[in-house]
């Protein structure tokens, strides 16, 4: 692609050199900023009243909470607004759903007439991350109304702003077709991973095994020489440390919190490879029970959403680890193969009895009582051993599959990001660039 004649200096760091003929403006000048409302949570629930779009909803467009006040329609969204998410990532979308309420720490764009929308929509995430890496340094990152409104871009005429958007259109299509691909088989894959655990889990690994009713009618049947156990009568629970964020350290005693269960280290984690915090080692001497050892499993006690019910990892290492806030551990009382118990509890049946169990309207919390009142299924311990390492076989070569697709998409993902950001501050000249259909 070829670059512009002249160029001069932006005076914008991230910048740098711009074209002669751009200008450098703010979004003060181009658009306005909506801040969302401060609606009341104690009117939110889960199934009746208007959607409220909250800031986790931006990026996943699943609208799980619903608002039963009163409300000013200036607070709807609608389908084509330019959304930004305040907190976190500060994601920005194009909303393409259902008419919803714009909660607090959610942001709307309305672009002014010497702005194309589109070209904002692919300038502000570049801005956002400038103002995220050289503003804040806390855990949270939150943004304001007067950061957007403040910070400094380069603009072209509105002519060229809607040839580059013209362009970015087409080219970023093109990449999001082949991510959506990879993604598709990614949920594949995974879908495949389950299968297989739930089968050998509760099937075994001989086909021709004899069957008997488990007792349990919504268990179905098991080989006959498997037994069903409460869990109660296989682990011992406990809970883990009561601390909070500002507890955590950049060394000491590694610790995994239920955040973590939810989003990096479901199903098993390893301090040797995941990158966790730490607490002090004063809590080896005050809290020696919440401390992991290798084969413990640990619970997160609440989930947001009915899919999160029942996450856990394991400790896959013979480092103590720490369970954090918000967690249950429960430690096997026997010597049952810790990884095809693992399997069990991550497999369908078994997550759809916790499922079936917990209750919850803004959350879903897990009990003690409701982990000891649910069932598993236990072969004797060589078939556990076969089990685990028939899966641990099997899920390998399909973890590695999803990785390779994982890279890949990076890969594309930082290439859009490249394109976008070479294309709005005028890196490349796209003045004469026509389309091409696309097959």
């Amino acid at each position: 692609m070829k670059t512009y004649e002249a160029y001069k200096n932006s005076g914008i760091d991230w910048i740098g050199d711009m074209p002669q003929d751009w200008n450098v403006s703010q979004y003060k000048f181009v658009s306005e900023v909506q801040n969302g409302f401060a609606f009341k949570s104690n009117l939110f629930d889960k199934s009746e009243g208007f959607p409220i779009l909250r800031i986790r909803d931006i990026t996943s467009g699943r609208i799980s909470t619903y608002y039963q006040g009163k409300f000013s329609d200036d607070y709807i969204v609608s389908e084509g607004d330019l959304l930004i998410g305040m907190d976190g990532d500060f994601n920005v979308r194009w909303w393409d759903k259902e008419d919803v309420l714009l909660n607090q720490r959610c942001c709307r764009i309305f672009n002014k007439s010497n702005a194309d929308r589109r070209f904002l929509y692919y300038i502000i995430p570049i801005n956002l991350q400038i103002i995220n890496d050289l503003t804040y340094y806390t855990t949270v990152k939150h943004l304001s109304s007067g950061d957007i409104n403040n910070a400094k871009f380069s603009l072209p005429s509105l002519k060229e702003q809607t040839q580059i958007a013209n362009y970015l259109d087409h080219k970023t299509q093109i990449i999001d077709a082949l991510i959506e691909k990879k993604e598709l088989l990614i949920k594949k894959l995974q879908a495949q991973r389950q299968a297989i655990i739930n089968e050998a889990v509760t099937k075994g690994l001989n086909p021709n095994a004899k069957m008997k009713d488990s007792g349990i009618e919504w268990l179905g049947g098991i080989p006959e020489h498997w037994e069903v156990v409460k869990f109660r009568y296989k682990f011992e629970t406990t809970k883990g440390l009561t601390i909070t964020k500002a507890n955590l350290l950049d060394s000491g005693i590694p610790c995994v919190n239920y955040g973590e269960i939810h989003s990096k280290y479901g199903f098993e984690v390893n301090p040797e490879i995941h990158k966790l915090k730490y607490v002090s080692e004063d809590y080896l001497d005050t809290n020696e029970n919440s401390l992991l050892y290798k084969g413990d499993f640990v619970f997160a006690d609440t989930s947001e959403d009915i899919e999160g019910a029942g996450n856990f990892t394991h400790l896959n290492s013979d480092i103590p680890t720490f369970a954090g806030y918000h967690t249950i551990i429960a430690r096997l009382i026997d010597n049952s193969n810790y990884r095809f118990v693992a399997y069990f509890l991550d497999s369908i049946t078994y997550r759809t009895q916790i499922q079936n169990l917990v209750k919850g309207v803004k959350v879903y919390s897990i009990t003690n009582k409701i982990l000891k009142d649910t069932f598993l299924f236990f072969p004797p311990e060589n078939e556990q051993d076969a089990i685990a390492q028939f899966i641990d076989n099997k899920v390998k070569k399909i973890s590695s599959s999803i990785k390779i697709l994982d890279e890949s998409i990076k890969k594309l993902k930082a290439y859009r990001q490249s394109i976008i950001s070479e294309a709005v501050t005028g890196k490349i000249n796209v003045r004469d660039w026509q389309p091409q259909k696309l097959n």
